[in-house]
């Protein structure tokens, strides 16, 4: 592997790895909303979001209860570069590790990460899936303790936090990265 691959390098990394069609498309729709997201605040580095994006969650298939850890291992052996290991752990801080994210494209990554499985579980329950969704429907699916309750709030409240965004733009500007 490159030590900083594309994106497309990237996804075929993760599929060496991960073969559950879920974890797949996980880290495609991490990996493209990085990158609107990158757009705005980092638009030379565009292709690097959404590596890390794609790669964030390499090890989870196969080691969930080793998160990030076995991650910072797999891609050391790999030959990844330092930035990309930091990135991809850091999105487990308090969680599953102690790397914290201290670039706001590792706050990002943090931030949308859980976010975007909550979205994807709203729009699996609407016949137009993403399609004509609003940020105020995340709002009240996120208050709905219930709903996809394996998307930690309390990771995403932290993640807004982190970013200095209010949680309803948080939701809007996940949601319309998810759209596009």
């Amino acid at each position: 592997m490159n030590p900083i691959p594309t994106s497309d390098e990237a996804y075929a990394v993760l599929q060496q790895y991960n073969h559950e069609p879920f974890h797949l498309e996980h880290g495609q729709i991490v990996s493209k909303v990085m990158g609107v997201f990158a757009r705005e605040y980092d638009p030379e580095r565009v292709e690097f979001w959404k590596t890390v994006g794609m790669l964030h969650d390499i090890d989870f298939e196969l080691y969930p209860e080793q998160h990030c850890v076995k991650a910072q291992e797999m891609l050391t052996e790999l030959g990844a570069d330092e930035a990309l290991i930091h990135a991809v752990v850091s999105h487990g801080w308090g969680i599953c590790a102690e790397v914290e994210p201290t670039l706001y494209m590792e706050k990002v990554l943090y931030a949308v990460d859980e976010l975007t499985g909550l979205i994807g579980a709203a729009a699996l329950m609407r016949p137009t899936g993403l399609e004509g969704m609003e940020a105020k429907s995340v709002a009240k699916k996120f208050k709905d303790k219930k709903f996809a309750a394996g998307c930690s709030r309390d990771v995403i409240r932290r993640g807004a936090e982190l970013l200095g965004m209010e949680l309803n733009e948080l939701f809007a500007r996940t949601l319309a990265a998810m759209q596009e």
